[in-house]
């Protein structure tokens, strides 16, 4: 079809989508605040329960908050589109980061990861709403409540939303205008140790010193480190007084990983590590938090199809791969398609200089709506990896 009818439908709401935007961003939604959670989701809710097409609207409340799920459009085949609705930024964040528009960039406090795409796929549905077009695929639109903090409550959801979906799209933050074709995978890990106290003047000799333990622990942790994963020690904090042996220290770990592979290795490695001094107890907890989100021939499949389309949209869509993971990351271990990276163009997430490009907006939402509109063909093969 013709997508400058499409192009042209978003540029003339432009200004109601700025709104929309700001809207929703100057409603501050942490993740863990219960009822910045709530009033996010209801926003939302009360915008898609206002479309036709739109079947039913589900609220799952949980200790974080509510995830939101939007079902929209009947078709044989669905695909499942993946978001979330908390921020990194607390409460009063938006006083040193106003919701504000200065020449071609929109700013707020979690515009661009990623409250504009929440808005952005609503927008969507009401594009074909208006347009009186039916996509290929029935919509699911899942919104977590806890992505930014490890997606405790997510993760179920997300992974039973997913089941039997053509492909997932996540409207996760582009980078620079790019598809995320693969994320690492992450894991954390909390490692204690417990030595005995003494003296440290009088007698030295009698303690066993736990933070003397663990800086030998963090050099073998340090040694896991190669191409494909990362392991740092992020925090670190431990003894009683100036003037006595430590007792008790404690470390946390951040791995990431690029395949199930690496994940595994390193998670025997971390919790198999045994005492240098053996009057030093550790204690080691924690594990793999999201599986990576591998480029394989499924994940390029969808990307080649994506950017066929953004070129009829004379929209260039290049592909790279990160470091960070997504929910995304759960429905890439079932064995679906994943394209993510498919928010609006901009920068500084999880900073006080978030923003995004507004003369993106229609192009992303464009080609959103192209990728629900053409047939994704069953998947065989790539063109190539």
């Amino acid at each position: 079809m013709d997508y400058k009818q499409v192009i042209g439908f978003f540029d003339s709401r432009k200004e109601q989508i700025l709104q929309a935007i700001s809207d929703l961003v100057e409603i501050e939604s942490p993740s863990f605040d219960r009822l910045g959670s709530f009033a996010v989701v209801d926003f939302l809710a009360e915008r898609a329960g206002k479309l036709s097409c739109v079947r039913k609207i589900e609220k799952i409340e949980t200790e974080y908050g509510k995830h939101l799920i939007i079902r929209a459009f009947d078709a044989p085949k669905k695909v499942l589109l993946v978001g979330h609705t908390d921020t990194v930024h607390p409460r009063g964040s938006k006083l040193k980061n106003p919701t504000r528009i200065e020449g071609d960039r929109f700013y707020g406090c979690g515009i661009f990861d990623m409250k504009a795409n929440c808005v952005l796929m609503i927008e969507v549905l009401k594009a074909f709403e208006e347009l009186k077009i039916s996509p290929k695929y029935g919509v699911t639109i899942f919104l977590s409540c806890d992505e930014e903090v490890g997606s405790k409550t997510g993760r179920e959801v997300v992974e039973r939303e997913a089941q039997g979906s053509a492909f997932c799209l996540v409207c996760e933050p582009s980078a620079d205008g790019k598809a995320k074709t693969g994320r690492k995978g992450t894991a954390g890990y909390v490692v204690k140790a417990y030595g005995i106290p003494a003296h440290a003047g009088l007698e030295p000799q009698k303690g066993a010193s736990a933070i003397l333990e663990l800086a030998r622990q963090i050099e073998k942790i340090h040694l896991l480190n190669n191409g494909q994963t990362s392991a740092v020690v992020c925090q670190i904090k431990g003894g009683t007084a100036p003037n006595v042996v430590p007792a008790e220290a404690e470390c946390t770990v951040d791995v990431r990983f690029t395949s199930l592979d690496e994940a595994i290795r390193v998670d025997q490695a971390i919790k198999s590590l045994k005492s240098f001094d053996e009057r030093v107890r550790l204690e080691i907890t924690g594990g793999i938090n999201r599986p990576p989100l591998e480029r394989n021939e499924k994940v390029l499949a969808l990307y080649n199809h994506a950017k066929k389309l953004a070129e009829k949209l004379d929209y260039e869509l290049g592909e790279t791969q990160v470091g960070g993971a997504s929910d995304g990351n759960f429905v890439a271990s079932l064995g679906i398609p994943v394209l993510d990276g498919l928010g609006i163009r901009g920068g500084g997430a999880h900073t006080l200089e978030e923003y995004i490009f507004i003369e993106d907006i229609p192009k992303r939402a464009s080609l959103l709506f192209a990728l629900l509109q053409e047939n994704f063909p069953d998947f065989e093969t790539s063109e190539s990896l």
